[in-house]
């Protein structure tokens, strides 16, 4: 395990927020940093990355990392950003946290006009319907961790999520239209939107 890349159902699908970063971005704000994983894949690719979580430790820990990050100890729907202030917005397994109408708004309010937004999130899977698609996700999960082990991050978690499938889906169409909504293995979503230009 000591020589294996870190894995567990979020870094999974961190490419999927790297694939989105637009052309040119001058600045990134990661929403629930956690330890820094995800931020430091962005700073790669951003000039600038500010990244804020609640979780003490955790932040602690991203701190210990030398890579010129701006990194917050706070709460990301009252920190004193400016408006319109980022080009990019990612987030992954965070929204579920917070009061989801009121992250979307937030976020929605932070990004520049062309900016792009990027979220990978858990939702609540109803039954029966979702029966299926659960049993692939164990049996996908279950051969992920037997090639590659699973890390278990350190930030504190939230389940099971309080919002549903189709509830997400519909909040995304309601408050980022035009986003791309799509449901994945691994029990996750992802929502791509591109804001409007003014």
């Amino acid at each position: 395990m000591k020589n294996r890349r870190r894995w567990n159902h979020n870094i999974h699908h961190h490419p999927r927020i790297l694939r989105a970063i637009p052309d040119g971005p001058q600045h990134a704000l990661d929403v629930g940093c956690g330890e820094g994983m995800l931020t430091r894949e962005l700073r790669r690719t951003v000039p600038r990355v500010t990244a804020i979580d609640l979780d003490a430790p955790s932040i602690d820990q991203a701190r210990e990392h030398p890579d010129d990050v701006d990194y917050i100890l706070g709460d990301f729907l009252t920190h004193p950003f400016e408006p319109a202030s980022f080009d990019v917005i990612a987030s992954v397994a965070t929204l579920h946290h917070m009061d989801a109408a009121a992250g979307l708004a937030r976020m929605r309010e932070l990004l520049r006009p062309g900016g792009v937004l990027a979220i990978v999130g858990l939702a609540r899977s109803t039954m029966p319907n979702d029966l299926p698609r659960d049993l692939a996700n164990f049996a996908v999960g279950t051969f992920h961790r037997a090639m590659k082990g699973h890390w278990e991050h350190p930030s504190p978690t939230v389940w099971p999520p309080p919002v549903t499938y189709p509830q997400m889906r519909a909040l995304s169409a309601e408050m980022l239209p035009g986003s791309q909504y799509r449901r994945h293995l691994l029990l996750r979503y992802s929502i791509i939107w591109r804001k409007p230009q003014d």
